[in-house]
């Protein structure tokens, strides 16, 4: 799936997880507005903008080429899509459970609040 903006917000997050899982930096990033932010819920943002996005997962898939996230519930609210997944790092290896709470603007992420 590739980023448009005719994409409903639960179509674009489907395909920024396919992305992710496939670790295609440049088709996960297709997805993030110019100017998206990533944060935990209720709390600072720790990412700004579509350049630190970028490098921010360049790291994560060189550091974890095996990153797998498997998505365990989906909910879209309006513009929201809430996706609780269960995340392994690399085959024995860190595994947890995060809830990943997208906004949309423009029909792109422009944020995503992290509960872990």
């Amino acid at each position: 799936m590739t980023a448009n903006a005719t994409l409903s917000p639960a179509d674009a997050v489907q395909g920024q997880l396919e992305a992710y899982n496939a670790q295609d930096l440049d088709a996960f990033c297709a997805f993030y507005a110019d100017d998206a932010e990533l944060g935990a819920y209720g709390g600072e943002t720790h990412t700004r903008g579509l350049a630190a996005i970028r490098e921010r997962h360049a790291k994560l898939f060189a550091d974890f080429p095996q990153n797998h996230a498997r998505l365990l519930h989906r909910a879209v609210v309006g513009a929201h899509v809430v996706d609780h997944e269960h995340v392994t790092r690399a085959p024995g290896g860190e595994v947890f459970e995060v809830c990943a709470i997208y906004s949309f603007a423009g029909g792109k992420i422009a944020r995503v609040d992290f509960v872990k």
